[in-house]
């Protein structure tokens, strides 16, 4: 028998659609078995998209609503845009201030309240752990760029709150905007260490009311917001000085491929380790449709 699934297309960390990370939510997805969301996600080509299982009030309600993140090449345990995403097309539906998801990873909830004149979640990602610190000489070689154009006042660090990157700080924007890296170079530093991607940042930016330009490439091209590695990179702001404990940063990125997003981020440093890890953003709602089966 045919089967409809309903979904809402959001462009999240940004207020204005067609710009930000794209996202295909499918609010109710009980039905669908893993090879057919593996299918759909390949169908949309999105970076991710996400499929929720409801329950019942209270189980969703206080558990949080059970939700999986497929990518083109498989499913992830984390991902922040999806996550922020999907809360907020849950949010809407059920006029709750805070959705939490049931993910992989565990619990994360999303509280939502009216910012600028619009509708703002932030999400309270996991504590991060701390890894590897890397040889800036590797890195620079794994990019195919002199060692100098790397800011040497702070550590290249691996972080994770769910996803582990290594976090790389340049000196100048104008370096990070014009790097154009090797997927495979990358893969091959990566392999031997505790991160799965890079996430480079700078100070200077394009927006004077950002405290970090940032930009994350990988196998599939550029990633237009990365809401997992904006908050490993805020653990490490406070962590390592970028930023003060409790300081609400703005990270801009995607502005290399035409999707400029903006991405708040905030954590605090108790006792020498980065906790309460937040990251928040807007996001706009561009498509509804029904997938028939």
């Amino acid at each position: 028998m045919p089967r409809s699934f309903r979904f809402v297309w959001v462009d999240v960390f940004t207020t204005r659609p067609l710009e930000g990370n794209q996202l295909a939510v499918f609010p109710d997805a009980r039905g669908l078995t893993d090879d057919e969301m593996q299918s759909i996600a390949r169908e949309t080509h999105l970076s991710e998209t996400t499929f929720v299982f409801p329950e019942n009030d209270k189980v969703d309600r206080d558990r949080g609503y059970r939700t999986r993140i497929f990518a083109v090449g498989g499913e992830m345990p984390f991902a922040g845009h999806p996550t922020l995403g999907t809360a907020s097309v849950l949010s809407s539906a059920v006029n709750r201030e805070e959705v939490a998801l049931f993910l992989k990873v565990g619990r994360i909830p999303v509280r939502f309240s009216q910012r600028e004149g619009h509708r703002f979640g932030e999400m309270s990602q996991n504590d991060p752990t701390i890894g590897m610190t890397h040889d800036p000489s590797a890195v620079a070689k794994a990019l195919d760029l002199s060692v100098d154009e790397i800011e040497p006042k702070f550590p290249i660090q691996t972080v994770s709150t769910g996803v582990p990157f290594a976090i790389v700080p340049f000196r100048s924007l104008e370096t990070l905007r014009r790097l154009r890296p090797s997927w495979a170079r990358m893969e091959d530093y990566l392999r031997g260490t505790d991160a799965s991607y890079f996430y480079f940042l700078s100070r200077q930016t394009v927006d004077p009311h950002a405290g970090a330009h940032a930009r994350m490439i990988f196998n599939g091209g550029e990633d237009p917001a990365t809401g997992s590695a904006a908050g490993d990179a805020i653990a490490w702001m406070v962590l390592n000085g970028y930023a003060e404990s409790g300081q609400s940063v703005l990270i801009e990125q995607g502005i290399e491929v035409a999707r400029r997003s903006h991405i708040h981020c905030r954590a605090e440093l108790r006792e020498g380790r980065p906790v309460n890890v937040r990251v928040g953003g807007f996001c706009a709602p561009v498509i509804e449709g029904t997938l028939n089966l």
